[in-house]
């Protein structure tokens, strides 16, 4: 069967063909090819075309495709272990070293998904305060946990009302809505809701509007009102941990959470999170505390011998982030100039190894209402003259893009070279 066949008869058995809407490539008006394999930077499809690929399973790739050392911990590890449902030495393997090498994760529990840890760590701050309320960014996603599916109305002191079908407001009259990257609008909540809220949740560098990067300023301002409130602040580090830089967001800007939830990578590209902080606040978890969390397959011995193969890989290979800095800042350098050559108005946000290209006339993104001015049928036709030219990037304008150790400056170079010939084209 071809991609398209293969597509078609999905659509009978999966909503919309897919597990996962972003895949339906539902904003651009190409098919998406059914990826049959992976090797180093490159993917192919069901056809034998072959694809740069700048998506990375959204993330977790960072080492590139089917990386020999990760294949070979889940051959070893499958041939005796598959699922037990007990403590494994794997799982101490995996969380000895993730917390003897990040800074200020004492403790942490294994979970199976960057969801399932965002809202697991939302339940212990709550649990840990004794409060109930959270405030969240406009455009930072932290997976479709009810209580995170919220769209802010108008003003910073709206309480939100449901951002999907399917979601009570019960569930989201406890989630306050603050501006990205701007501290006023925190401040107006915490002056309303003092002694209501149980924490912030934040995404250092947000992926889901594109890549925005908070600012320091900002960042240390939100830190300073939690301390003074007696709130927790929990940075979403689901896409930038272990990517931006090993230790994550966090070390960049040298500001600490109290928790820090993990997915994507740290799982080697197999289903895992996890989310860790002060000893004192994760002891107040079920079996030693209070807040009851728990997870059948959580710790997985296959998912915790790939994630131990991955993150050990990434800890002894720390040039590898020089490496990563260096395409990223090839890419970025080539679009921007190709960019002001064809006189299409772009801005481009960077932090390593994850980018977005921003179709707007504004002079920066930093924040979800900047985000929203963007071009989207003219970033969808981009999408499709890349993909058409053997290039995969995501689907979607509000998304990042990601670069892996394999990628070569010769990936970069016909990047550029491709998206230049957007200038050749009827693009605008």
């Amino acid at each position: 069967m071809n991609n398209l066949e293969i597509i078609k008869e999905s659509q009978k058995y999966m909503p919309g063909g897919v597990n996962s809407p972003v895949r339906a490539f539902k904003d651009v008006t190409i098919n998406p090819a059914v990826i049959k394999r992976g090797q180093g930077a490159y993917v192919f499809d069901e056809e034998g075309n072959q694809y740069t690929d700048y998506v990375c399973a959204w993330g977790p790739m960072i080492l590139g495709h089917c990386d020999e050392d990760i294949v070979a911990a889940i051959k070893d590890t499958s041939e005796n272990a598959i699922a037990f449902g007990a403590p494994t030495y794997l799982e101490l393997k995996l969380a000895e070293h993730m917390c003897s090498t990040l800074d200020g994760v004492d403790m942490l529990r294994m979970v199976n998904s960057g969801t399932e840890a965002t809202m697991s760590a939302i339940k212990l701050a709550r649990g840990y305060t004794g409060r109930d309320r959270i405030i969240k960014f406009a455009g930072c996603y932290h997976g479709h946990f009810d209580g995170f599916l919220v769209s802010a109305g108008s003003g910073v002191m709206t309480e939100g009302i449901p951002g999907s079908a399917g979601v009570p407001e019960l569930s989201i009259k406890n989630t306050l809505i603050a501006s990205y990257n701007d501290i006023e609008s925190v401040k107006l909540l915490f002056e309303n809701y003092s002694d209501e809220i149980a924490a912030i949740i934040i995404e250092p560098v947000a992926g889901n509007m594109g890549v925005v990067a908070a600012d320091k300023e900002f960042l240390s301002g939100v830190r300073d009102l939690c301390d003074k409130y007696g709130s927790l602040l929990i940075f979403d580090e689901v896409m930038s941990g272990f990517r931006v830089a090993y230790k994550g967001a966090m070390s960049l800007y040298g500001i600490k959470p109290d928790l820090v939830t993990f997915a994507k990578i740290m799982g080697g590209g197999l289903p895992c999170g996890a989310y860790g902080g002060r000893r004192d606040i994760m002891e107040k978890l079920s079996p030693l505390g209070p807040v009851y969390q728990a997870g059948t397959m959580s710790g997985n011995p296959i998912v915790m011998a790939a994630g131990y193969a991955t993150l050990t890989k990434l800890y002894n290979n720390l040039d590898y982030y020089s490496h990563l800095e260096s395409l990223g800042a090839r890419l970025e350098t080539g679009i921007r100039e190709a960019a002001a050559e064809m006189g299409l108005p772009v801005v481009i946000n960077r932090v390593g190894a994850m980018m977005t290209i921003f179709f707007t006339e504004l002079n920066e993104v930093k924040n979800y209402e900047d985000a929203k001015t963007c071009d989207t049928k003219l970033y969808a036709k981009y999408f499709e003259h890349m993909f058409k030219n053997g290039i995969n990037i995501p689907p979607s304008q509000f998304e990042a893009l990601f670069i892996s150790v394999k990628h070569t400056g010769e990936d970069i170079d016909y990047f550029i070279k491709t998206f230049k010939k957007l200038g050749d084209s009827s693009f605008r």
